[in-house]
């Protein structure tokens, strides 16, 4: 996908489509995208074999020259993510239910991309 032609919305969810891919070819059933309360806003929700629910921030840069997409994760973001993840389950009705919080780092050049997936960060 020629990255110059995408403007910054439809950059992101070029980088959230490689993450669902990613997420699938492991084995994950995406549940939800994009999930929004005022609070804020869940990425990627999947669910694994053993039930467990994966709470999925993506972070997609065109390079790495301003640094790695996983540090704009800061500790404020860090915890909104758990809040979000923790009213997730509370409105789902699965309270209760195994779930971590995984992040991904995306770069993607010209003609290739790189997936940093780094599960159960929280």
């Amino acid at each position: 996908m020629k990255q110059a032609r995408l403007n910054n919305r439809e950059f992101g969810t070029h980088g959230e489509n490689l993450a669902v891919d990613f997420l699938e070819n492991l084995g994950m059933e995406i549940i939800e995208r994009n999930w929004r309360v005022r609070e804020g806003e869940l990425d990627i929700i999947a669910r694994d074999g053993s039930n467990t629910i994966h709470f999925c921030e993506v972070k997609t840069r065109r390079s790495i020259s301003a640094g790695d997409p996983l540090e704009s994760i800061s500790v404020q973001k860090a915890r909104k993510l758990q809040q979000l993840a923790l009213l997730w389950l509370l409105n789902s009705g699965q309270w209760g239910c195994e779930y971590q919080i995984d992040c991904m780092g995306i770069v993607v050049g010209s003609d290739s991309h790189t997936i940093d997936f780094r599960p159960d960060v929280l």
